[in-house]
């Protein structure tokens, strides 16, 4: 729906392109954005003045402001009190520190819940989840959205033109939670809403959703529901199409707020920050509506593959809009919501904001500036640890926020184009891991394998959606494509015979975008520039995937243990095309890449770098290339600077 209640994402509630006008931004920075969410209304006035000359001190130039405020703010319903936001907002200014001001409406205050119950979530088994948490709203309640752009409105306009604004924040972590969205009347209504406008008619729908089977054809709209529980499998389309409605819900709760922004403060930018990658939204779909893309990371101490995992993370942000981004989340040292919360050793904090950097960010943000007394997270950890400043982790916050200050010309750099690139799609990731397939696949597994053989190599990748330009990339890496429309199989093999070199992993090619089984044999309308049928799947009791695979073309590079082909080669027009029939281990993953890249023309950003080390290179504006050297190892960070490339 629409803010109105009465339509879809790109109607009324924002306009479907960002202009991308981020000069209000960078006017207020002279160097990388650098700082942490600031939540002044949990202390008093000591802590307050003491905040200002400690974020003097830590080279704190950009905070974010007012993210959980709107019980503070709005305390009863219709009542505002601004006064301590005024005055926060004016002694940031005071001290030349910029604010990315939040709409606050992330966590609503409780009266809301009393004096409007249809506005909590309900589960699909029918559980109402209550206030005492956060993100207790549902995102089709038309009574939440009001009062969501009600409070937006007022905040625009009292602070349109603060010299402390730079950058709106809406909302936070949309699908954290309700990531599944909400089975309650209200979304259930808004769901067929939906289903009118994808489908028009109930026959289109019976006929996508494959209705005839198991008695499960709709006679009238009101029949449908949200796939709630039910006996045994629920419909895969439905499922999928359920996860595309959930992903616009939210994106039509942002786009309300932002239709105030853009109206009332329309040269101020706006943001909102995703969470480290999942299924849960489009990202893809959101992009265009933000001037800047925010994310924040959480990378576990305890992983020894966190720094490829986040790398990953960080290529998706930088592919959402291809260009910089904003890291508006991270920890200085442990989180509090995992079983076993790690802290950071000495030196990992500035290699994780290194890396976010190397990897296209223009900022370097905590959660948070000062680490609460009470609450649920009172053990996360913050750049102002309960201890106080003399900590190693506030030295290490200054020490870190006057590298940066001296890279000032990393601002609005650019990151040097990637020859590779992977494809990823979330329509596909939603129907891949629904239920009653050959065996369990798990996309973003299966991406991040792909993308660690580079990842390790030290080539520069970036993350393309289906309806990217393709023909800019030598390399495409195509992990699980299951659902493929006959359109995007076309620019697949549009791109191989133009010249491009393509990856396709198992089980790809199978359905259509509503889930119904291309028929005349697997991968469907990549048969051609494969080379090949599969003609049956033949996973493995230990989970390990195979197929029976028939060669039409291709040439086999790998078998499996007891024979036949498991990795194919097909020269394709001027391209190649290669398909992978199994996950192949972590070192044999390497050494094909290697092998494929090396064809491909694609070299590493430096070669011969040993392993735990990782080069990315941005460009000023000058023209200079700035090689970024990040040791995992023993965690140093160098700058390199390019004379040469001077243009």
């Amino acid at each position: 729906m629409t803010p109105d209640g009465t339509g879809g994402p790109d109607g009324t509630g924002g306009s479907s392109d960002s202009s991308g006008n981020l000069d209000r931004f960078y006017d207020r920075l002279t160097s990388l954005a650098y700082g942490g969410d600031y939540n002044p209304e949990q202390w008093g006035p000591d802590v307050h003045a003491e905040d200002v000359e400690l974020m003097r001190a830590a080279g704190v130039n950009l905070v974010t402001l007012g993210i959980f405020g709107w019980a503070t703010t709005e305390p009863t319903p219709g009542a505002y009190d601004f006064t301590w936001l005024d005055a926060h907002l004016d002694r940031l200014a005071a001290a030349g520190v910029a604010a990315c001001l939040a709409t606050m409406t992330a966590s609503p205050p409780p009266w809301l819940a009393r004096l409007h119950p249809e506005t909590l979530p309900v589960l699909a088994d029918g559980t109402r989840l209550h206030p005492g948490s956060r993100q207790h709203w549902c995102p089709s309640s038309p009574v939440f959205r009001s009062h969501a752009v009600r409070l937006t409105e007022r905040l625009a306009t009292r602070y349109a033109d603060h010299p402390a604004l730079a950058l709106w924040h809406i909302g936070n972590e949309y699908g954290c939670h309700i990531s599944r969205h909400c089975h309650c009347e209200v979304s259930t209504a808004a769901f067929r809403t939906w289903l009118r406008e994808r489908y028009q008619t109930l026959d289109a729908l019976n006929d996508a959703w494959s209705t005839t089977f198991w008695s499960q054809r709709y006679s009238t709209w009101e029949e449908i529901h949200t796939p709630r529980a039910a006996p045994s499998f629920r419909n895969p389309a439905q499922q999928a199409d359920f996860l595309r409605f959930s992903s616009d819900e939210l994106l039509a709760c942002y786009l309300a707020e932002k239709a105030v922004l853009a109206r009332v403060t329309p040269h101020t930018p706006v943001t909102t920050n995703f969470v480290p990658v999942a299924k849960t939204l489009d990202l893809f779909r959101w992009a265009p509506h933000l001037d800047v893309v925010s994310y924040d990371s959480y990378p576990d101490p305890h992983d020894p593959d966190a720094a490829q995992r986040t790398a990953f993370s960080y290529d998706v942000m930088r592919g959402l809009k291809a260009g910089p981004w904003l890291l508006l989340e991270q920890a200085p040292s442990a989180v509090n919501w995992r079983a076993h919360n790690g802290r950071k050793p000495p030196g990992r904090m500035r290699l994780d904001s290194w890396q976010a950097v190397a990897h296209g960010a223009d900022a370097v943000l905590f959660f948070q500036w000062r680490q609460s007394r009470g609450g649920a997270e009172k053990f996360h950890s913050a750049m102002v640890p309960h201890a106080g400043p003399e900590t190693r982790t506030f030295r290490e916050v200054t020490e870190l926020g006057a590298e940066l200050a001296a890279h000032a010309d990393l601002l609005r750099s650019r990151p040097e184009r990637a020859d590779a690139a992977l494809l990823l799609d979330w329509p596909n990731w939603w129907a891949l891991e629904t239920d009653a397939h050959p065996s369990e696949v798990d996309y973003l597994e299966g991406a991040l394998a792909h993308h660690k053989a580079l990842y390790d190599a030290s080539v520069a990748c970036d993350v393309v959606p289906v309806d990217g330009d393709l023909a800019a990339y030598r390399l495409l890496l195509v992990p699980h494509l299951y659902s493929l429309s006959l359109d995007t199989a076309a620019r697949l093999t549009d791109y191989v015979r133009g010249g491009g070199t393509l990856v396709v992993s198992y089980f790809s090619g199978i359905t259509d975008e509503h889930d119904r089984v291309h028929l005349g044999g697997y991968p469907g309308p990549l048969r051609e520039v494969l080379g090949l049928t599969v003609e049956e799947f033949d996973p493995r009791p230990d989970g390990a995937w195979a197929e029976e695979i028939r060669l039409e073309g291709a040439e086999q590079v790998l078998a499996y243990d007891e024979g036949g082909p498991a990795v194919t080669r097909h020269e394709y027009g001027r391209g190649t095309a290669w398909y992978l029939g199994l996950r192949p281990d972590p070192k044999t993953m390497r050494e094909l890449l290697d092998r494929v890249r090396a064809e491909a023309g694609v070299s590493p950003v430096e070669a011969g770098l040993p392993e735990g080390v990782q080069v990315r290179t941005r460009v000023t504006a000058a023209g200079e290339r700035v090689r970024l050297r990040l040791d995992h190892r023993d965690g140093s960070v160098t700058a390199e600077r390019d004379q040469a490339s001077r243009q």
